[in-house]
């Protein structure tokens, strides 16, 4: 359950090294990013602080990646200011709400890490995800505008546009040139920047000092905003963080609608943990190294439970300061540990003076950061590949953006299972035949075969479950009626996997209506594990004819020998 040993029995002090110079990095990095995604939340920016503390020292010591980094996220920030907004909390109920979605994602989390379900992301398809991302890229950006702008403006996106225009002559002039200066500054530092110190500084010290480029803004920002005492010129800034550490707490719940958290705080769970384990696999492939995803659960729903506890907000492994972590050389995770043990540090002695910190900065820090999760690449691949998914790529995007990130996570969860039911409802069949001379057997439509009027090979690419068992009865009464010779059926199922209940009764029906048209049914290539089902059924002993390793053996067994050679298309 604690990996601690496996990593603690090879420390040395080259790894303390690197693990340290690594969570030096990421802590720089994380105090800016923190306050940022705090802010998007609509919580007060310490909140962000304490989420990247305990998170971090618990997912170590419980977490299976060695360079993962736990902290709050763009995309579960926006969910959980979606969720807190749509329940009208306000003030201390807000946060408390954001430690309750907390707990409860954890608590999913945790459950699912108990019961071994982490197979349970696979329900989230890449297209969905996408397009979700995509979506909350959008909106994040959109939900900035108003820091940026420095005017108060609508929180639903069809208003926004009108409302925008009306009050564009409102616009702080100070708050604008703010935001312009630092938008400028972040996009330079990852373009030109970046250019201009590889031709001097080797590759790892360039990429290391871009990834600062933040906190070196957030740091001259908070310097020029005390020297040209920005909040008089009409510039807002962040309200004042208090030194120090919060205590552990519980959350009213007698106060708060815990029921109308449940579902957000399972799409929390579950987008958070898809997210976290695509980028831990990504980075552990690079050191051929692996993740468990059912321990990934454990840790990381314990994470949340103490981000709960300890006045943060919902966490889960940000893309950024992983690969932050990653680059830097983080061996362990006590790389984590140590940067925890920083942003301690940064609250106890620093936090005072994150309070003349313009909010326009941190909203320029978030809209930079968030710029790569819209992919229009992902859109342009899914239309070329398929169309089904696109679709499912596009509903989400569309229901994310108009209809909420709840409502166009469900609907995109949704369109993809009742995509994946469609085709599975028709499954890929095919009439088989042999190329001449071999034991190899291919579709008639697509390769010249061998064909025999007595016997029809049937082949078909899917599991037979309750949705399709049906269709294969149907093709199969067509194919029998448009051949009176036909004295042998063959059923290769070389694609089936599995075999339900209600499959069964169609193939018992399918071998007594055969027998009753002087057919008999055979099968061929079955798999192990359906064998293994099939003998514990009454199939067998009914079958009017016999269950055969290969097709090749039915073809010597029940054929002809007389062929009919066929020319089919080659596709």
């Amino acid at each position: 359950m604690i990996p601690v040993p496996g990593w603690a029995k090879e420390y040395n002090r080259n790894t303390l090294t690197q693990d340290g110079a690594a969570a030096l990095i990421v802590t720089l990095m994380l105090i800016p990013q923190s306050l940022a995604y705090a802010m998007l939340a609509g919580l007060p920016p310490q909140a962000g602080l304490y989420a990247s503390i305990l998170p971090l020292v618990i997912y170590g010591l419980f977490g299976s990646s060695r360079t993962l980094s736990v902290g709050p996220v763009a995309v579960l920030s926006l969910m959980t200011a979606a969720t807190l907004g749509q329940l009208s909390l306000q003030g201390v109920h807000y946060i408390e709400g954001a430690l309750a979605l907390a707990l409860l994602s954890g608590g999913w989390l945790l459950l699912f890490g108990l019961l071994r379900l982490g197979f349970v992301a696979h329900f989230i398809s890449h297209s969905v995800m996408s397009g979700f991302i995509s979506a909350s890229a959008v909106l994040i950006t959109l939900s900035q505008l108003r820091h940026l702008l420095g005017i108060s403006l609508p929180g639903e996106i069809w208003q926004l546009p009108g409302a925008l225009f009306a009050r564009l002559g409102e616009v702080p002039v100070a708050t604008l040139a703010v935001s312009a200066v630092t938008l400028a500054m972040l996009v330079w530092a990852r373009g030109g920047l970046k250019k201009i110190l590889l031709r001097v500084l080797r590759p790892a010290v360039a990429t290391a000092l871009v990834r600062l480029m933040p906190a070196m803004v957030v740091v001259a920002a908070i310097v020029l905003s005390g020297w040209l005492q920005f909040e008089q010129a009409g510039v807002a800034l962040v309200q004042a963080i208090p030194a120090g550490l919060p205590s552990l707490s519980w959350p009213d719940w007698a106060a708060l609608p815990w029921r109308e958290l449940m579902l957000p705080s399972l799409l929390l769970a579950l987008v958070g943990f898809v997210e976290s384990v695509s980028i831990g696999q990504t980075l552990a492939a690079r050191r051929r190294q692996r993740i468990v995803p059912n321990r990934e659960l454990i840790g990381l729903g314990l994470a949340n439970l103490s981000a709960g506890v300890s006045g943060g907000m919902p966490v889960t492994g940000g893309f950024a300061r992983s690969v932050v972590n990653f680059d830097a050389g983080a061996q362990t995770p006590a790389a984590g540990i140590y940067a925890a043990a920083g942003i301690t540090l940064a609250g106890l002695w620093f936090a005072p003076w994150l309070s003349g910190l313009p909010q326009a900065v941190l909203a320029a820090t978030i809209v930079v950061s968030v710029l790569g999760l819209f992919d229009w690449h992902q859109f342009v691949h899914t239309w070329r590949y398929s169309h089904a998914d696109f679709s499912a790529l596009c509903a989400t995007f569309l229901l994310t953006l108009l209809a909420g990130v709840e409502a166009g996570l469900m609907s995109g969860i949704l369109v993809s299972l009742l995509l994946h039911l469609y085709h599975s409802h028709r499954p890929h069949w095919a009439e088989v035949g042999r190329i001449a001379g071999t034991e190899h057997f291919r579709n008639r439509l697509r390769h010249r075969v061998e064909l025999q009027p007595s016997l029809l090979c049937l082949r078909v690419d899917e599991s037979l479950y309750f949705a399709n068992a049906g269709q294969l009865e149907d093709i199969i009464a067509t194919l029998v009626s448009q051949r009176p010779g036909l004295r042998h059926l063959v059923l290769q199922c070389t694609a089936v996997n599995r075999i339900d209940a209600s499959a069964l009764d169609s193939l018992l029906m399918i071998n007594e209506r055969l027998a009753l048209a002087g057919v008999d049914f055979h099968l061929a290539e079955v798999k192990g594990p359906v064998m293994d089902r099939l003998e514990r059924s009454e199939l067998l002993q009914q079958l009017s004819g016999q269950v055969y390793l290969t097709l090749y053996q039915a073809w010597q067994d029940l054929g002809e020998t007389d062929f009919e050679p066929e020319a089919g298309a080659v596709n």
